[in-house]
């Protein structure tokens, strides 16, 4: 388990006992759900610079990158190890920044519940190819995007 996996376990259990008398019934559903740590699925890195951040992560971690061209422009996908894919987003941000995503079970639920423990919602759930994602973030935890996997059996 990574340090990002068990330091956001201990946030939502934590927020989870603080939060019950906001909304007890929606905490327990979600922390009831999770019989072990919320996973990390993805890892998205938001860069000012695409061409060196791939650069870097090649020369220094052998990550090699797949550009994926798509209608709204390119991705650089990543594959970071076994189980564990990722990104590069070229992006305004004033500094390079990785976004976690973590799998949840209901995009909707688990994004309410971020927001009842006072998290801002950078980008509200939305319907994408694989699955539905959201942003959220807080002072404390920084951004998390939660994740909801399609469920592709006939």
């Amino acid at each position: 388990m990574s340090a990002i996996e068990i330091r956001l376990r201990r946030e939502i259990q934590r927020s989870c006992r603080r939060a019950a008398a906001l909304d007890f019934r929606a905490c327990a559903d979600l922390c009831e759900e999770m019989t072990s740590p919320l996973k990390i699925v993805h890892l998205e890195l938001h860069t000012p610079d695409v061409g060196r951040a791939r650069a870097f992560c090649a020369n220094l971690c052998c990550w090699r990158t797949e550009q994926i061209e798509h209608a709204s422009g390119s991705y650089h996908a990543l594959q970071l190890g076994e189980n564990l894919g990722g990104g590069l987003v070229e992006c305004s941000t004033p500094r390079a920044v990785w976004l976690p995503y973590v799998e949840v079970a209901r995009i909707d639920t688990a994004t309410d519940l971020a927001c009842r423990l006072g998290a801002s919602v950078l980008l509200e759930p939305r319907e994408g190819p694989a699955g539905w994602r959201s942003v959220i973030a807080t002072p404390a935890a920084g951004e998390i995007a939660l994740w909801q996997q399609k469920d592709w059996r006939l």
